[in-house]
């Protein structure tokens, strides 16, 4: 979701995080980079916790396998959130707002992360969620027109996975709620009162 979110928002409207003067290729590298740090990274870490017996299965349907995964990862954003905000040289002066979104995706890891140690949330209505949370927030904080579309196709691909979910017996109706209104309501926040 991150990948997504950023790509969106680092080619359909660079100018909103200052990048517009940035070439095509360096916002590619950055995407990269967040690729990397939200995607590859945990994922990694994911399969090497299950390979060494800590989580049973890779699907983590049970609480127990959802725990310890959820806090990585959100230690790993963290630290990613870190980088770019304060490592990246030149970086950090220009889009600051990469870090902070980065920091918040991690806040809504560590939210569900501390959920699961007592009851199954809808990690995965969070994370689409959160990306509808934050094109809907840039649309009206900064009057951005160009997210119109993509925001519409979000709102569309969330009732899918919501749908999906529900389907697949994976979560129930309150749990795929608890989910997009926690992705909704920390993107939210973040945008308003941080960016």
């Amino acid at each position: 979701m991150p990948t997504l979110l950023f790509a969106l928002l680092l080619f359909r409207v660079p100018a909103v995080l200052g990048l517009d003067a940035f070439s095509v290729s360096l916002r590619l590298s950055l995407l990269i980079l967040i690729f990397v740090g939200t995607f590859m990274t945990p994922s990694l870490l994911i399969y090497y916790l299950f390979r060494a017996g800590y989580v049973k299965n890779l699907k983590m349907t049970t609480l127990s396998d959802r725990r310890l995964p959820y806090f990585l990862t959100a230690l790993v954003y963290t630290i990613t959130a870190y980088l770019f905000t304060y490592q990246m040289q030149g970086l950090s002066s220009l889009a600051p707002e990469i870090g902070t979104l980065i920091a918040s995706i991690a806040v809504s890891i560590l939210l569900v992360g501390l959920i699961s140690l007592s009851w199954q949330i809808s990690a995965h209505c969070v994370g689409i969620a959160g990306v509808v949370g934050v094109v809907a927030s840039f649309m009206l904080k900064f009057s951005i027109t160009d997210l119109f579309f993509p925001l519409l196709l979000l709102v569309m691909l969330t009732g899918f996975v919501a749908s999906a979910r529900l389907r697949l017996n994976a979560h129930t109706p309150a749990q795929i709620l608890a989910g997009v209104v926690l992705g909704l309501t920390v993107s939210l926040l973040t945008v308003f009162w941080l960016i």
